[in-house]
């Protein structure tokens, strides 16, 4: 299978109501600037953000539109880096779980709304998971597959190996896949999870 392929407009549209049936809210754009573009309307002045690693964050320009500094919101990934305290940094990364925004990705999404999400620490899961209210997931459509067993392929045979490589570039070991999550559907009506599916190859 060529999981770097963007699937037929239909498969698309097909997802995002699949995505919606499990209350998610489903976004579809074209372009790379279009996601940063809906990003930015998403979230208002003043609110909180944290964001998970993400080659995808990188590749639509949000990290540069973080580091700029001229967003207007409370970036709590910029405070943790510039603490050099060990123990005052663990301290906020505890406290940026409870980000107002949390925003990533995911390595798989199925036709029928499923998506997979690997870790190796499982840092970012908290918020994904329970304690951000809002959680902005940027996905290139290329992701999407028919089945939760494709979805496990695809991590298993073209994503970690890319991510493990990746890892080795930047001065670590390698990667490992310490934490599996499938997230079949938010059952909080207080949270809002949106996921902008981007008709474009990014991360993968």
């Amino acid at each position: 299978m060529n999981y770097e392929t963007i699937p037929a407009a239909e498969i698309v549209a097909k997802t995002a109501e699949a995505l919606k049936e499990r209350s998610f809210n489903a976004i579809i754009v074209n372009t790379k600037e279009e996601a940063l573009e809906k990003i930015k309307s998403l979230i208002p002045a003043g609110a909180s953000i944290m964001n998970g690693s993400s080659v995808t964050l990188n590749q639509i320009g949000f990290v540069d539109y973080l580091k700029a500094g001229n967003s207007g919101w409370n970036n709590l990934h910029e405070a943790i880096l510039a603490e050099k305290d060990v123990q005052k940094q663990t301290e906020l990364r505890e406290k940026s779980t409870l980000a107002q925004y949390f925003l990533v990705s995911v390595h798989a999404i199925t036709e029928s709304g499923q998506l997979l999400i690997a870790s190796a620490s499982g840092s970012q899961l908290p918020s994904v998971i329970f304690s951000s209210d809002n959680v902005i997931f940027v996905v290139s459509t290329n992701k999407i597959v028919p089945t939760l067993e494709d979805a496990s392929t695809r991590l298993k045979d073209y994503v970690f190996p890319l991510e493990n490589e990746r890892m080795k570039t930047v001065g670590y070991p390698g990667s490992v896949i310490g934490k599996l999550l499938i997230y079949e559907r938010e059952i909080n009506p207080a949270r809002k999870i949106t996921v902008i599916l981007v008709n474009e190859k990014l991360g993968y």
